[in-house]
């Protein structure tokens, strides 16, 4: 495993199931087990699964400012945003290109929780809060434990947490769970109703052993981290930098992409300025260099990672992630592809080691493309 600055508690239960903890975002993390993976993927998609997602950053914001450093740091106008409630937001540089996604929590009137990825989150929510009144705090004791999938509110239900079916989705309470105090966020990674289960530390393994005892009987079992990249592939579920110019550099340009190109426009509240990076935003709509958009493969060996995108036997892409589903029986990914060829039903080829593989560019997300899973209620 690489050097890691951040531990999860939970290391030692993953390394039981066979992982080396590889490091993402300076945690070590299951991203192997030895057991099928297969199996994880259905049992999300079918009952219910859970994963340790700790690696994601925590960044508390207490004060009379933190409303302002949030506004000026996402895409998002946090004044919408209730106590009680979350959504889903990027930051951008002074580029107006994309460096991090964020899923913002109000914890009350004056204090907030940003939880981000591998990207600039922390730095950025810093470096707007210059001069503010507000206290900002990585917390890296705070543990995220997801469990996803359609079975996870009856088990939360039986295991006594009083109005979780009354949770919608980007909503959290605060709760126990175990007799462990814990917030539990309706939100997730999969595509599928599903919840994370913010804990403190030391209370990180207590819950996941109760999930693998008593969610045994019922199916739901322990996942690596990177069967997300299963379920995401086909809920069009974004992971920087694995989709980005940081992994796939243009030629002769520098890193970044617009949100115009990713396809996450839809996350700056309407109207809204302000933000940093907003006047490059708006001035770059129109001028895609690429699309983000999905391809349909024939067969069922899936696209390789970064396997080359052809049309017409010239490289005009890269898939950057790819699955086939022995649930939906579809062979999909995601890949970064020329503005034109970015239409439903448009021919071309995905170049993998062991030959190429006919395909169509189609839109996603490919699973549940009304979204009615995710945000079920009741």
């Amino acid at each position: 495993m690489t050097a890691s600055w951040r531990f999860s508690t939970l290391a030692d239960r993953h390394r039981a199931m066979g992982s080396d903890l590889e490091d993402w975002s300076g945690m070590g993390t299951a991203w192997t087990y030895d057991k099928d993976q297969t199996e994880e993927y259905m049992a999300i998609r079918t009952k219910a699964g859970f994963m340790d997602v700790s690696g994601l950053k925590k960044v508390h914001l207490v004060g009379p400012h933190a409303s302002h450093v949030i506004d000026r740091a996402t895409t998002r106008n946090p004044e919408k945003i209730k106590p009680g409630r979350s959504t889903y937001a990027c930051m951008l540089n002074d580029d107006g290109k994309f460096i991090d996604d964020c899923v913002i929590y109000r914890m009350g009137p004056n204090s907030w929780m940003v939880v981000h990825g591998s990207g600039q989150g922390h730095e950025t929510l810093t470096m707007a809060a210059q001069g503010r009144d507000v206290d900002i705090r990585f917390d890296d004791n705070l543990h995220d434990i997801s469990l996803q999938g359609p079975a996870a509110v009856d088990f939360l239900e039986e295991q006594g947490v009083p109005g979780i079916r009354d949770v919608v989705y980007f909503s959290h309470i605060h709760t126990t769970l175990w007799d462990k105090p814990v917030t539990i966020s309706r939100t997730g990674y999969t595509g599928e109703r599903g919840y994370e289960i913010f804990c403190r530390g030391q209370d990180a393994p207590h819950i996941w052993d109760n999930l693998v005892e008593k969610g045994a009987p019922k199916g739901i079992i322990p996942t690596r981290f990177t069967t997300l990249d299963l379920l995401r592939a086909e809920s069009y579920l974004l992971f920087f930098p694995y989709d980005n110019s940081e992994m796939y550099p243009f030629e002769n340009e520098k890193c970044g992409d617009t949100l115009w190109e990713l396809g996450l426009d839809f996350t700056v509240s309407p109207g809204k300025t302000g933000f940093r990076g907003a006047e490059e935003h708006y001035r770059l709509k129109g001028k895609e260099r690429f699309k983000i958009y999905g391809v349909k493969l024939e067969g069922s060996e899936p696209a390789e990672e970064g396997a080359p995108l052809l049309k017409d036997g010239k490289q005009v892409g890269v898939v950057t992630i790819g699955m086939y589903s022995p649930l939906n029986e579809h062979n999909v990914g995601i890949a970064r592809m020329p503005v034109d060829c970015a239409e439903p039903g448009v021919q071309l080829t995905v170049k993998n080691s062991t030959g190429e593989i006919p395909c169509v560019a189609a839109e996603m997300p490919f699973h549940d493309p009304e979204k009615k899973r995710r945000t079920a209620k009741g």
